[in-house]
């Protein structure tokens, strides 16, 4: 199982420490250490298999000296060239990542980067991610209570749909009877609309919708008596008479 790297995260490191752990060695520090014996810096010949070990102490020494770097002693941070030879030297762990951050850029060691900024994502871009989450989050609440009340008004509407179509008598009409009806509506609306060969009209009714307004004024509410009804009927009842 992977040890999480935060085990190796430390408020202040000796130089040795911060080395050892950007050459990925956290396993073999006890040995590293044991092997150096209080010296601050290994030589070439004292771990030939990790070359990375040295040079990483070498950069962190380099970087010490031209001031790159801030350092102290026992984690308190002091300016004094003197300590450089001190065995109490230490580095902080937020000035050896802001080191990094500048002068490595590319290396993204785990004990000092959380995961997001492993994988090359800026704390800005992290921070820019989070908010963009969270907006989202936001719209689909917002959208899911949208749907919720939609979902109600369509079970409303399906409800009295339902109840309308059992209160509508069956069509129980053949197609002759049918016809007959329809024929009928249309010598209605021919007497009513229609006129004498002088061109006298008939009656006072210009158009269908005076005839509609005339019928809803005396038998509003009644099963079939709307606009919207009678305009289907009136126009079927004429194409039935010109058939």
């Amino acid at each position: 199982m992977r040890t999480p790297s935060t085990l190796f995260a430390k408020v202040y490191y000796r130089p040795i420490e911060a080395a050892i752990r950007l050459s990925n060695l956290h396993r073999f520090e006890e040995q590293i250490l044991q092997r150096l014996n209080g010296r601050p810096r290994p030589t070439p010949d004292d771990f030939p298999r990790w070359p990375g070990l040295l040079l990483k102490t070498d950069q962190i020494f380099d970087a010490l000296l031209n001031g790159d770097l801030p350092y102290g002693k026992a984690g308190i941070t002091c300016a004094n060239p003197a300590l450089l030879d001190d065995p109490g030297l230490t580095i902080r762990h937020v000035d050896l990542r802001a080191w990094m951050e500048k002068f490595y850029p590319e290396d993204r060691p785990r004990f000092l980067f959380s995961p997001p900024e492993c994988r090359g994502l800026s704390r800005e871009a992290v921070k820019d991610l989070i908010n963009e989450h969270n907006n989202l989050t936001l719209r689909l609440n917002e959208c899911t209570s949208d749907y919720m009340a939609l979902k109600e008004q369509n079970a409303t509407l399906t409800r009295q749909v339902i109840d309308l179509q059992k209160k509508s008598p069956p069509d129980n009409l053949s197609d002759r009877g049918r016809s007959t009806l329809l024929n009928i509506i249309g010598g209605l609306l021919t007497a009513l609309r229609g006129s004498s060969p002088t061109g006298k009209p008939f009656t006072s009714y210009e158009s269908d919708s005076a005839i509609m307004d005339l019928i809803i004024a005396h038998h509003q509410g009644r099963l079939g008596i709307s606009e919207r009804t009678m305009q289907k009927y009136f126009a079927a009842a004429r194409r039935s008479l010109a058939a």
